[in-house]
């Protein structure tokens, strides 16, 4: 499993509206423009518009038009883990791609695989530990 530059963006945006904005439900003036998010990310404006489009579909930002206008977190940032993030950005992040085909009752050999239990674990660490960390306790350093 390898987080791709997508996740790790889109988990570094996350971050800088968590630390720019002043509160969840903001006015405009609280609102943080993409391309302030770019400059101080590094991350170019177009994968950045693509990046908050999904974070924005998933309903973990929301947009603001307009002059003063730009995007906001959609819950307060101690409301929303890790987990979420990478789900909308990654989807799976199962460490083998048969995960997927056996939660689906699809493999054929689940009941003779010895080495499954060892990747269900691990993508069940994987998953509680990213659940269990918010975007405020990256902010916070708490991780």
């Amino acid at each position: 499993m390898m987080i791709s530059t997508k996740g790790k963006y889109a988990l570094q945006t996350m971050v800088d509206l968590a630390q720019h904005a002043t509160c969840c439900d903001c006015s405009f003036s609280d609102c943080v423009s993409l391309k302030d998010i770019a400059e101080r990310q590094n991350i170019s404006m177009k994968y950045l518009e693509a990046i908050v489009s999904l974070l924005n579909k998933g309903g973990l930002v929301k947009s603001t038009r307009g002059k003063d206008g730009g995007y906001r977190l959609s819950r307060p940032a101690n409301e929303i883990t890790v987990a979420e993030v990478m789900a909308m950005t990654e989807g799976s992040l199962a460490p083998v791609s048969c995960l997927n085909t056996c939660a689906d009752g699809q493999c054929v050999h689940a009941d003779s695989c010895l080495t499954l239990p060892l990747w269900q674990k691990l993508d069940t660490m994987i998953d509680s530990y990213l659940s269990a960390i918010t975007i405020q306790d990256i902010v916070d350093r708490r991780v």
